[in-house]
């Protein structure tokens, strides 16, 4: 049982941790998926 809700925590951590990271990022989704500048 505590390893279960060991690992929720840790995925709860990394979600937010995820979403931080993300949102201080300035580019928007429409940027990221955008494919006006792709170089291949």
């Amino acid at each position: 049982m505590k390893s279960i809700i060991a690992g929720a925590v840790a995925a709860i951590l990394i979600a937010v941790l995820g979403a931080v990271v993300l949102s201080s990022m300035p580019m928007t989704s429409a940027d990221v998926y955008s494919t006006s500048n792709v170089r291949l």
